[in-house]
């Protein structure tokens, strides 16, 4: 692990990590593609971390339910250490393992997307969200630190950002949040190209999704997502083969303990 010292050494870190996420560009486009897709059908996107990883998972979460770049409609995004009566009531009477756990088994359904944030990928809550999310059917996606890890190894897809830094890793994390964010919203919102299959939103009223603007701020009317040129369908694509593809090998073994400290991955992340 590399410390953060003086700033002129940490830009150099920094660097070199965002030269890494470049790497996983296509991987990122897919994921917005694959998102978009998720909400058109009126799916939702889980996401969760610790510490700093928290407030960059909160970040892409208000940014879906808010506005990134464009006017459009709400999308359905929640940040499952926000809920802090929920949170501290899991702490309290269940294993902090099972903080996030019971939070997807609660809100994801089948399709559904979770996104798990974490510098180590070793943080045992996370660790058993993804779990519990590949058992509920949804989608796992992990933006960690160098693969291998445990958390690259449960899901579907991970964005592994190679660098010894844990600082230099989550605030590529966060430029990864941003084009996330980006993308997604590019894609809800182009035009419809010819002969591209529409999908009508459920439950829409009078050019209106639930008394809300479509995508489009007109008339309530979805696309399905293709994948983009080259790419696989189906969990996992983004990184190839399935569970753990990112990372190259197969399931991986649970991390030691941890807590909602996120003591597992160092100073909180």
């Amino acid at each position: 692990m590399s410390a953060f010292g003086l700033l002129s050494d940490h830009l150099l870190e920094l660097r070199a990590a965002l030269a890494d996420l470049e790497r996983h560009e296509a991987v990122l486009h897919t994921w917005a593609w694959q998102l978009a897709e998720v909400f058109a059908n009126r799916g939702r996107l889980l996401a969760a971390g610790n510490g700093g990883s928290a407030a960059e998972a909160q970040h892409l979460t208000a940014e879906l339910v808010g506005r990134f770049q464009v006017e459009r409609a709400p999308l359905s995004a929640i940040a499952l250490h926000a809920e802090t009566s929920s949170l501290t009531a899991l702490l309290n009477d269940f294993a902090a393992e099972e903080v996030f756990a019971r939070q997807v088994a609660a809100h994801g359904r089948p399709g559904d997307v979770l996104i798990l944030l974490s510098t180590s990928g070793r943080s045992a809550n996370l660790l058993r969200a993804a779990d519990t999310a590949r058992g509920c059917g949804l989608l796992v996606w992990a933006l960690t630190g160098p693969a291998p890890n445990p958390l690259a190894l449960r899901a579907d897809a991970a964005v592994a950002v190679d660098s010894p830094s844990p600082t230099a890793v989550q605030e590529a994390h966060l430029v990864a949040v941003h084009a996330l964010c980006a993308a997604t919203e590019r894609r809800l919102t182009e035009p419809v190209s010819a002969g591209r299959p529409r999908l009508h939103a459920v439950g829409h009223r009078d050019g209106h999704l639930d008394g809300g603007p479509g995508l489009d701020g007109h008339r309530a009317t979805w696309f399905t997502a293709p994948v983009p040129p080259g790419a696989s369908t189906g969990a996992g694509a983004a990184a190839g083969t399935g569970a753990g593809a990112a990372a190259g090998t197969g399931a991986g073994a649970a991390a030691g303990a941890g807590a909602i400290s996120g003591a597992a991955e160092g100073g909180g992340r």
